[in-house]
């Protein structure tokens, strides 16, 4: 896997670590996605406030295509396009739309974009910037976004799974969860990427389990498992496990093992005009203008 430091200095992840992950967990995600799915409905819950009648929607990272049909739904005669690096959740998503829906899939990077400039009133994602560079893809948003446009998203915070970090601690010292962004760091990105009057808060949510292996089940079928650059590779000693198991087990309450998630929710606009909207920076791509994207075949 080739390593890469983000825009933001962070260690990337290997774009097809992620993939696959994700390719092994179509059929179990919508299972598992209790969460996903609630902070998809809050999200598009504060859409409410917004006064913008959209009528080109772009869900980056769309996954199974939950937000996707939901934006559907909330914005009728719009044009939806879900896009989602793993080939087997947009092909999952294009099923569960059905033939006659007005959404369309594509299989692609929310770092590069296949869209032409300005092709977009609002851009949505929903617990996807995790797993990328936030300079390459509120970049690439800022591109594909009109004049006026709207860019909301969720994402996670630097206290997500801070049990299950503080158990590992315990046993090793090799990286086993993900480091996530504060809420200050994401705006200051999108101020420098060019986005006007972002707004950004957040909300907790507490899951609880049965045990650690309930826990681990869960983020498995989630694809949501440990993709860090230096992660330990080959099997966990059964010794170091036990010692990360038990360390887990202290935390519990009532029987149940707690899983915090820092949930950040933000929203930026496109300021008018926009001369400086900046291009990506690989020229080579390929832009799809999206009234060229046809039905799924």
């Amino acid at each position: 896997m080739v390593k890469r430091t983000h825009s933001d200095g962070h260690l990337a992840f290997g774009k097809r670590c992620v993939r696959s992950q994700f390719a092994r967990a179509v059929s179990t995600y919508d299972r598992a996605a209790v969460l996903q799915r609630t902070v998809a409905d809050r999200l598009i819950e504060r859409l409410d406030a917004v006064r913008l009648r959209p009528t080109r929607i772009l869900d980056a990272g769309c996954g199974t295509g939950y937000c996707t049909r939901a934006l559907a739904r909330r914005f009728r005669g719009a044009g939806v396009v879900g896009i989602d690096l793993t080939w087997e959740m947009t092909a999952r998503s294009r099923r569960r739309a059905g033939w006659f829906a007005r959404s369309r899939f594509v299989n692609g990077d929310a770092e590069q974009l296949p869209f032409a400039n300005a092709s977009f009133d609002m851009v949505l994602s929903n617990l996807m910037l995790h797993w990328c560079d936030p300079v390459r893809v509120f970049a690439e948003c800022l591109r594909v976004l009109r004049p006026g446009g709207l860019f909301v998203f969720t994402t996670f915070g630097p206290d997500t799974l801070r049990e299950l970090r503080e158990a590992w601690s315990r046993a090793d010292q090799a990286p086993h969860v993900h480091t996530f962004l504060d809420m200050h760091d994401l705006g200051d990105i999108l101020i420098r990427a060019g986005f006007a009057d972002p707004v950004l808060d957040v909300e907790r949510y507490t899951l609880t389990y049965r045990d650690v292996r309930q826990l681990m089940g869960d983020l498995k079928a989630l694809g949501e498992q440990n993709a860090h650059a230096l992660r330990p590779r080959g099997l966990t000693g059964r010794a170091r496990f036990g010692r990360f198991q038990s360390a887990y087990a202290e935390m519990a309450k009532d029987g149940r093992v707690p899983a915090t998630y820092e949930v950040v929710y933000g929203h930026a606009w496109i300021a008018e005009p926009t001369a400086g909207v900046r291009r990506a920076r690989d020229d080579t791509t390929v832009r799809i203008p999206i009234d060229k994207i046809g039905r799924p075949r």
